[in-house]
């Protein structure tokens, strides 16, 4: 009896596993860990959400199986925050689907669509959903950069002028997990055109799209005139609304892309708890003031971030969207790579940090930050980091002193 199976064949080791085991191992011991590395809120739901999720469950008729594609009142609240956020026209019925959490839902769209063989544009470095769903359901990936710039676009054209067979998905995240890089409408625009004129189907992961700084709002690639042609686009109420292990999301666009991830979904999942969907009902429809005081709290996280690192010897880019901070290592520790140090990170500071090297090759060099602990905690993360930076000869600049 084989013990080889195909697709975990196709799966190297999960990177990011191994800080994780170290971080747990040391609370097992006692010890302080502030942990930066998973992008896991540390914040609560709205209170009128969490008491419309008690309310419905107290129902007794509440507890059978739900609607795999989403009880109609969830895909009618999606379909106007669309309305409301991007100013875009969704059919509820043919044109929204809910899943369970976006990335949930980025992989059973790869399961209805992706033929082994086939060839998939994916960003590196990128959240791992976006190239793993494709392996799993025995894709080839080719990879673009994230970067939304003129070699953006020289990648594309590249991919399809040389790639055979030719690809067929292109695969999109902005604000992007893991890098906070953004984009406008006017580079949606080329995206549309070119995948119209290329054939190709565009997923974008808009999980993100609240969590925007320095008052400029994130657009939605279906606001571009023709991109429900080609588009399907998935979010999340983990970040918005504090949803996370909830796992509520959604998919809306294209009624092809629709129908087929409908129909998988009917195979493999009943829908989320009925209360849960009711709840985030609740949530997309009832008072939006939690959507503003989360970024807000987020962006004094950043600057508090970005500040105190800097403090303490490590210049950090202040990411304009997302509750990530996409930080190069320290030029004096840049040898290390970015799993060792951020192994060394934990063990010497107490601080856990995602390594780059886990979203992708690209990502060496970088160690992903994410803002899901209170400022008092970033600014003793701070003050670790410098004693650790200190106890190796480093200076302000994070360059040992000779």
């Amino acid at each position: 009896m084989s013990e080889e199976f195909y697709r975990m064949k196709r799966l190297p080791p999960y990177v990011i596993a191994e800080v994780n085991a170290m971080r747990a191992a040391a609370r097992a011991a006692g010890e302080d860990i502030i942990d930066l590395g998973m992008g896991n809120p540390d914040l609560p739901p709205p209170a009128h959400v969490i008491e419309k999720l008690a309310e419905v469950a107290r129902d007794p008729k509440a507890h059978g199986y739900s609607a795999s594609k989403g009880i109609p009142g969830l895909r009618r609240a999606q379909a106007n925050y669309y309305g409301r956020r991007f100013g875009v026209d969704l059919d509820p019925d043919s044109e929204v689907v809910v899943t369970l959490g976006s990335k949930e839902g980025l992989a059973n769209l790869a399961q209805a669509i992706t033929a082994p063989g086939d060839v998939v544009l994916a960003p590196n470095p990128s959240y791992p959903i976006h190239t793993f769903g494709f392996i799993i359901a025995g894709a080839t990936i080719r990879s673009v950069p994230t970067t939304p710039d003129e070699a953006y676009f020289e990648s594309l054209e590249r991919a399809v002028k040389y790639t055979v067979p030719k690809p067929s998905v292109l695969v999109m995240g902005y604000p992007s997990n893991p890098t906070a890089e953004v984009v406008d409408l006017a580079f949606y625009e080329r995206v549309v055109a070119f995948a119209k004129e290329h054939g190709l189907w565009v997923l974008s992961d808009l999980a993100y799209s609240e969590l925007y700084y320095d008052g400029v709002p994130t657009p939605s690639i279906l606001q571009v005139k023709g991109a429900k042609d080609v588009a399907i686009e998935f979010t999340s109420m983990s970040k918005t609304y504090s949803m996370a292990g909830w796992r509520i999301g959604f998919a809306v666009g294209n009624k092809t892309l629709i129908a087929a991830l409908t129909r998988v979904k009917s195979y493999l999942d009943y829908g989320a708890f009925t209360p849960i969907q009711a709840a985030a009902v609740a949530a997309l429809n009832g008072p939006q003031d939690i959507v503003e005081a989360n970024r807000e709290l987020y962006r004094k996280r950043r600057d508090v971030l970005v500040d105190s690192f800097a403090k303490a010897g490590w210049d950090i880019p202040s990411p304009r969207a997302s509750m990530f901070a996409w930080a190069p290592l320290p030029p004096a520790l840049a040898h290390m790579g970015s799993l060792e140090f951020s192994k060394q990170l934990l063990t010497h500071a107490g601080v856990a940090v995602a390594a780059g090297v886990g979203y992708g090759e690209k990502g060496e060099g970088f160690v992903r930050i994410a803002m899901v602990e209170n400022e008092q905690r970033l600014r003793q993360a701070a003050r670790n980091i410098r004693k650790y930076f200190q106890s190796l000869g480093m200076n302000s600049a994070g360059m040992k002193d000779d």
